[in-house]
């Protein structure tokens, strides 16, 4: 980087970013320019002359990016359903994609008066908190194994609290031990989840293989292991009538349909695609059964 100008260098930067980022890559260059002037992105002047620090760091933080390092672990920050929150090394950092799930979950809430949820495989609380913001009528519960993560979740659903937001309650430990650890059987209205889905051989890019936790995001030989802890814990914990909505990719666009089905204990089994149109999540009701 060769000038000081932040209008220059940001130019500059989303070159360096748009092979490896492409769409969003001026986006994601200004929110790491904001982050090293301390200000908003909203906020920065393309006029503003950078100190050598500052033009130092900020590549360095673009550099980082390039590798495939997630835009959430260099500033420390993820929007998701409108809502500013805490992530960084350690923690999944929510991907756009995954607000198709968290509108669906609130599609299956539109006639339920007070409702019981359960984000499960949490990570950041992203999911669940987003409920709780949309819904306060809400008792919402998070479960998530990793401590680094659940001490995120824990984190970020404190200072929602701070900001008025219904309160969620995170439990640590795994989404086999849901109905335990939340003390909930049949009593709840919505399980949201978006488990470890990708197969431990996958070839994937640096920034889910290498930089995001692995326990978020390989499932086993087949991809499938924490997926089918869901099912199962979701069809102990929902009331009849309750809706079970699970993210699984376009990997399992047949195969969690059919487990979903095979359980015995679901109807309306629906696979539903992302803006792309892949297999994104699929959602279910719970039978009587």
């Amino acid at each position: 980087m060769g000038t000081t100008m932040l209008g220059n260098l940001i130019d500059e930067a989303v070159l360096t970013l748009e092979s490896t980022v492409r769409a969003g890559a001026r986006r994601e260059v200004e929110e790491l320019a904001a982050r090293v002037l301390g200000v908003e992105p909203s906020g920065l002047d393309p006029r503003q002359e950078l100190d050598a620090r500052e033009v130092r760091r900020l590549g360095d933080l673009v550099g980082r990016r390039a590798e495939g390092v997630p835009l959430g672990h260099l500033t420390g920050r993820a929007v998701f359903g409108g809502l500013d929150l805490l992530v960084g090394p350690g923690v999944f950092v929510p991907r756009v994609h995954s607000e198709l799930v968290l509108a669906a979950g609130l599609e299956a809430l539109v006639e339920k008066r007070a409702p019981t949820v359960v984000d499960l495989c949490a990570g950041s609380g992203a999911i669940g908190l987003a409920i709780a913001h949309a819904r306060p009528d809400a008792r919402v519960h998070a479960v998530e194994f990793d401590p680094i993560a659940a001490d995120f979740a824990r984190r970020n659903a404190a200072r929602r609290a701070a900001l008025g937001d219904t309160v969620m309650t995170v439990h640590e430990g795994p989404a086999a031990r849901a109905g335990t650890l939340t003390g909930l059987t049949a009593e709840v209205d919505l399980v949201l989840a978006n488990p470890p889905f990708m197969p431990d051989a996958a070839d994937v890019p640096d920034e889910f293989g290498r930089y995001q936790p692995r326990q978020a995001v390989f499932g086993g030989a087949d991809g499938l292991r924490v997926v089918r802890q869901v099912v199962e814990a979701a069809a102990g914990m929902l009331r009849p009538g309750g809706a079970l909505v699970v993210e699984h990719g376009h990997l399992h666009g047949a195969t969690v349909p059919a487990l979903l089905r095979e359980c015995g204990r679901f109807a309306e089994v629906v696979c539903r695609p992302d803006q792309d149109g892949w297999p994104l999540y699929s959602s279910a009701v719970r039978t009587t059964t």
